[in-house]
């Protein structure tokens, strides 16, 4: 009988701290050795001239998350998932939305369902708190959190999502006692509402103004916002998707002062600008790129930069987040040519996150293998309780690996992509790096741009209590 059911041979093991030839050897799904050479395996992969990585942990995806009156998202978990391991994947986090009026427990119930028996992928759910009553503060969140949830998200923006101050204050206290990590969405409610409404009134309707609406400084306000009730309680925040210097030096000064603010960004912001909800000569085109934050502009992206080298981003998520273009329920919907601000709000990601940030951060000399596997796999598992079963190579941990190329050359184009939306708002961009297989739990569920695997080859993951939640 072999010793190990696979051995991956000859490549260059990359994690977030060390870099080495070796070969690994896989037995019921996790890594037993690591050694310069490994015997005995019922199947071995050649890994000669390739770096195997961690497997990606995504933290930040949406997906058959439901709209309030608008489309249904173009993503399932099937198809989501999917997506998710073609680009080199093996576990992601959504959002499990609790609608107001209604149990937080329910709500997580409901999601469940639409998971179970299709992800190919492993996943776990953050919670979304839209209605912070005192049965869910009191009982529903603190025993969820027993149970595995153990990070929820609030938003400072949305008609149907955003909590005043005061309910800030009370989700954050009770995150303190349960020992929850805070995801927070930072942007003005009020000062939205209000640019939105101007531009409307001066015929600026089209889809850049999205961008127009919602300038850093209304991010920039509400991430100090969150950092001031965060430092009043004494209670850790992640402040996410952060698009460009004003919240990004938020969080530096808010970790200079010692407190425990995370931060964490996005491809959207070092990939696009808001010329691109410009579309042809301001046209609907420009609504393919209508996300929030929206992205910014060229010096941005160097402020995000900054960000990632200087350690005040822990994470690098794509904020998947996906509706078609086209058709009724697209972003280029009747209703939406009216205004921007009926345009679907998201942009999809899950699958080109990691080949853009290896080209533009390692391929051109930003950052090392290592920190980009830190920001892709590594910091994720530890920042939401993923760590030691997921995001480094080493005896015990999950063989969940991604076999890389450092050298590969592609174009990111629909036509390779395995969401379910009808676009990507990268169409045409030049990559180097790319994922050539996806091991799940030492199974090869991608190869080559082919899903090997099936729907179920994901678990879900009830997470441990966050390290970085603890005050």
């Amino acid at each position: 009988m072999a010793d190990y059911d696979l051995a991956i041979r000859g490549g260059t093991i990359t994690t977030a701290s060390d870099t080495f030839r070796g070969d690994m050897g896989v037995r019921a799904g996790r890594i037993v050795a690591v050694a310069d050479r490994i015997e005995g395996a019922a199947r071995d992969i050649d890994a000669s001239g390739l770096r195997v990585m961690p497997g990606g942990i995504d933290s930040h995806v949406h997906l058959s998350q439901h709209a309030f009156g608008g489309p249904k998202m173009a993503d399932d978990f099937l198809t989501g998932t999917r997506s998710a391991i073609a680009g080199g994947n093996t576990t992601v986090l959504p959002f499990a939305l609790q609608p107001r009026g209604t149990s937080l427990r329910a709500s997580v119930m409901d999601y469940h369902k639409e998971a179970d028996g299709k992800c190919f992928a492993d996943y776990g759910f953050h919670l979304i708190i839209t209605d912070p009553s005192p049965s869910v503060l009191g009982q529903e969140l603190p025993a969820l959190v027993e149970d595995g949830y153990t990070s929820f998200k609030v938003f400072m923006t949305y008609d149907d999502l955003v909590l005043n101050d005061r309910q800030l204050l009370e989700v954050f206290e009770c995150a303190r006692g349960c020992r929850a990590l805070v995801m927070v969405h930072c942007e003005g409610y009020d000062a939205i509402r209000f640019m939105t409404e101007r531009l409307e009134r001066a015929d600026n309707t089209a889809p850049y103004y999205h961008a127009v609406s919602r300038p850093q400084i209304v991010e920039r306000e509400a991430a100090h916002r969150a950092i001031s009730h965060a430092e009043l309680l004494d209670v850790p925040i992640m402040i996410v998707h952060v698009s460009g210097r004003e919240a990004m030096e938020q969080i530096r000064w808010a970790q200079q002062r010692g407190l425990k603010v995370y931060g964490e960004t996005c491809p959207q912001y070092i990939a696009l600008t808001a010329d691109d909800l410009k579309g042809l000569n301001m046209d609907e085109s420009g609504s393919k790129y209508v996300c929030s934050p929206p992205p910014r502009d060229r010096a941005s992206w160097d402020a995000i930069w900054e960000g990632l080298t200087q350690g005040v981003f822990q994470t690098f998520s794509s904020d998947h987040c996906p509706f078609y273009f086209e058709g009724p329920l697209g972003k280029k919907n009747p209703k939406a040519r009216t205004s921007f601000r009926w345009v679907p709000n998201g942009i999809p990601g899950v699958e080109t996150r990691m080949p853009i940030l290896w080209s533009k951060g390692v391929a051109e000399g930003r950052i090392t293998a290592n920190e980009f596997v830190a920001l892709t796999s590594t910091n994720h598992a530890k920042m939401y309780g993923l760590y030691p079963n997921k995001g480094s190579i080493g005896v015990g941990f999950d063989a969940d690996l991604v076999l890389w190329d450092d050298n590969r050359k592609e174009t990111i184009r629909q036509e390779l992509m395995h969401h379910g939306t009808d676009y990507t708002p990268y169409e045409g961009l030049a990559v180097t790096g790319w994922p050539v297989m996806t091991i799940l739990r030492g199974k090869v569920v991608a190869e080559e741009g082919k899903i090997l695997g099936e729907p179920g080859d994901g678990a879900f993951l009830k997470r441990a209590i966050s390290p970085y939640a603890t005050t």
